[in-house]
Formats: C-alpha cells, structure tokens, sequence
C-alpha cells in the first residue's frame, strides 16, 4: 500500500476485544455514503442529510435484511474530524462476531481496512497535525505514568511544536539578514546587520537547542524507563534480587553457576518513576561459549544503564569485590553505583548490630569510591529492599513535569536536533572566523532542514513516513 494514498475510504475496530462496547471507525470521500447502506436509523433521515457532530441511533442490517445490531453512529464531515476527512464512528456491542460482521459488511460496500497508524497518517497528510503531534498521539496511548501521559499530551497539544516554531522564525530571521548582506555585497554602504548582532542570535539559537537536546535523557528515562543493571560473579543472587524487585519469578534461580546466560529485563513502577532491571550473566572466567557471549552482552547493559547494582556475596565480599573490581568499577565513571551486600541473614551475628556489620564490611573493600552506596540485605527473604527502592528514586532524581514542560523523548527528534546543534555550531564558528555570508548560509539551511524533519515539514517520502506510523495501532 502507498502510504501517501488517501483517496480510498478506510475502516477499523478501534477499541480493544472483552469491553461491553466496541466502535468502528470510517474514514474517507464516501465513509458517509458507505455507512449509510448498511445503517438503518430507527427515525428520521439518513446519514448523508444529517447535520455533523450528531447522534444517530438505529440498525446494522445485513444485505438480507437481518439486524446485526443496534448501534449509535457518530457523524463527523471534512475538515472538522480528526483525519480532515469524512468520518463515521460506529458504536455496537463488543462482541467480536458483531464487530468482524459489521467490517464485513463494510468491506464489501467498497472500504478497505487501515493500516497501523493509518488514521494519524491521513490527520497529518491533511493538515490537522504535525509529525510531531502525530507520533504523541502514539506516546498518549502507550502511557503508563503520569510523567508519561502529561509529557505526550503537551507534545500532542503542541507544546514542542511552538517552541519550534519560534526557533524558525529566528533562524530565518537571521537567514534573511546574511542572504540580504549576499544580494547586495557590491553595496558597501548598505549594512543591514553588523556581525555582533548576528553572533548573539545565534548564541539565542544555539541555547535553545541545546537544552532542548539535553532534556532527552530525562524524556528517555521517563518513556522507556530508567535503567539499572544489575551485575555481579555467579550465584551472587542478582536473579533472586530481580524477582524479589518484582515480586514475581521473572529469572530463573539456582546454585549452578552461570545459569543466567542472557540478559532479562522488566520494568516497575517505584515512586512514579519506571525503571527498567536488567539482570546481567555473572561475570567469571570461563570456556563456554554461550555463557562467554552472555557475560559480553553484561558488560554492553552496563555501560548503557545510569544505575548500576553491584550485588555481592556479602560472606566472601572482599575476595568478590576485588575479584570484578578492575572490570567493572572504569565502567561505572558517571554512573550512580549501588554496592548491594546480598545474603546478610548469612552473615549475621549476635554480638554486633547491622550497622556495625556493614561498616567492617565497608572497610573491607578497598578503593572504594566515594560516591559509591553501600547497602546490605537479603533478597532470598527479601530484607533490605525497602532502603534498595528507596536509594533507587533519589539516584533517578527525576523532576515532576507539568504539560507545559517540553520535554524531548523520541530519539528521531533528538536526533534531528543533535545534527541541528552541530549546524548551528558551525553557522557560530563561521561567524566567528569572518567566512563568507554564502557560507554560512548554508549552514543555516541545514539547521532549518533538520528542524523541519521533526514536524514534517521536510518528509517527503513514503518510507520514512512509513516506518513511523508502521508501530501504531490499528484503528489509531
């Protein structure tokens, strides 16, 4: 299917199966006329000489006049709907037999059924968004947390949009003042800018973008969830710590050692914020080459998480920590570390309070760094994990969001504005050495193209608006 082609009337199921009710969605130059030969309204005139934004009740009729169901029919018309086109909405029962009987019937009048996506798709082909907003509507329905729902929802209603927006108005303000300087340049006399007012809107540009460009990380770990590895020698208990995090046997649990091979991840929510476990192989020397690759891949998650949970034995824990500490504490430089001191129902004594325990065991590893934690506890009987949770959320350090925060999550924005940065940086370097205005117009452009791609303004192809909307949901 050409992802550009909108000329066809389209229809979906657009709510999901077991709800007592499940609406239809139509859309397309004739989603009216098509509706209106297979819905029968219980008084009053068809669909087409209704007036938009109406409630009309009555009944889906089979083509040998079998009542299939009594519905309510929602009426929209161009432009005034959410794709910019002719709409319908059709709200039955949420059998599934109904709903797949009413497509049928549907298709066989002449719709064709939606692609994932493809209602958002025709909203932005028409104008009634831009990509941006578009992608949000995405981000909207996969929200799991308030953080998550107020961030889409600003990003839906427009919120980065208009930020950029005024950073165009600005760049192409700056662009007119150095392509006037180009148009009259056998004009000495005529100045229209001198190069210090050009430098500070740049410097103005420059800003914005780049603490648009640093909000990623917060955004990132909102949507996706902080992550937080979790790693450590074999049979440390990292996969009993992850269960006892979730509640749940997520990892297999042993006293052989190296049965966790590959990485498992799962997410919970703690004090609004999600993170994102990720239970490592234990890292030890060994021949085998499945486990070999798993410890690989350990040190891949690694680097890639902001929190690290060191867990070690706490009855061996110097020889443990002396052991790993070459190979893991270079990876953890600006990362929050947790050194969790696992199996302390083990290592207790009756002449010394924890406290007391978990200084000598503090002073026992040497090197260790300053802005390390240290905790002890027992995943196995699942002690200590309150203190763990709790020094979770104040490492996360998250800031509470209000749905006029523009936050950047999506890594195609950041992307876009990562290379508009690295533009505007050179359009400041080219100012700053006196190079030529055509130049530095150039780059000027560029930073506008990459502004562009964020909302659409610069997508033209049916692939790369392809792979957008490929992972919405159908019916959206």
């Amino acid at each position: 299917m050409n992802i550009l082609q909108t000329e066809d009337t389209i229809c979906a199921i657009a709510t999901a199966q077991g709800g007592a009710i499940g609406t239809i969605r139509v859309s397309g130059p004739e989603a009216i006329t098509l509706t209106d030969r297979i819905f029968k309204p219980v008084s009053g005139k068809p669909l087409a000489e209704r007036a938009p934004y109406t409630l009309t009740f009555g009944h889906i009729l089979s083509p040998e006049g079998e009542i299939i169901d009594e519905v309510l029919v929602s009426l929209f018309r161009a432009p005034h709907s959410y794709t910019g086109q002719d709409s319908t909405e059709i709200s039955c029962h949420g059998s599934s037999y109904i709903l797949q009987q009413v497509m049928q019937l549907l298709i066989r009048q002449g719709c064709r059924a939606a692609g994932p996506g493809e209602y958002t798709q025709r909203a932005f082909l028409n104008g009634k968004m831009d990509l941006s907003q578009a992608e949000a509507v995405a981000d909207l329905i996969a929200s799991t947390s308030a953080a998550t729902h107020r961030m889409a929802m600003n990003q839906m209603r427009g919120g980065f949009s208009r930020e950029l927006a005024v950073l165009r108005d600005k760049l192409l303000h700056l662009t007119s003042l150095m392509e006037l300087e180009l148009d009259f340049s056998d004009h000495e006399e005529l100045e229209f800018a001198d190069r210090s007012e050009l430098e500070d809107i740049a410097r103005q540009i420059e800003q914005v973008i780049h603490h648009l460009v640093d909000t990623f990380s917060v955004g990132n770990a909102l949507k996706n969830g902080v992550p937080v590895a979790i790693v450590g020698e074999t049979n440390a208990g990292k996969s009993t710590l992850l269960n006892a995090l979730l509640n749940e046997e997520r990892a297999i649990v042993s006293d052989i050692h190296g049965t966790t091979r590959d990485v498992i991840e799962d997410t919970m929510n703690l004090g609004g914020i999600t993170f994102r476990f990720i239970d490592t192989a234990g890292i030890r020397e060994t021949t085998d080459t499945i486990e070999s690759l798993g410890i690989e891949r350990s040190f891949q998650k690694l680097d890639q998480a902001d929190i690290v949970l060191w867990v070690i034995d706490a009855t061996c824990a110097e020889e443990q920590y002396r052991q790993l500490a070459d190979k893991i504490l270079p990876r953890c430089e600006g990362k929050h570390l947790v050194i969790v001191l696992n199996k302390a129902d083990l290592f207790s004594s009756a002449d010394s309070s924890a406290d007391e325990q978990l200084d000598r065991l503090k002073a026992a590893l040497p090197d260790l760094p300053e802005d390390a934690c240290v905790l002890s506890l027992s995943a196995k009987q699942k002690e200590g994990l309150s203190q763990l949770q709790k020094q979770l959320v104040d490492f996360a350090a998250l800031p509470d969001l209000s749905q006029n925060d523009v936050v950047v999550s999506n890594i195609r924005h950041y992307e876009a504005l990562s290379r508009a940065l690295e533009a505007i940086h050179r359009v400041q370097d080219g100012l700053a050495m006196q190079l030529s205005g055509d130049l530095v117009s150039q780059d000027l452009r560029e930073c506008l193209y990459h502004l562009g791609e964020i909302v659409g303004g610069t997508i033209e192809t049916d692939e790369v608006l392809g792979n957008i909307f490929k992972h919405f949901c159908i019916g959206k």
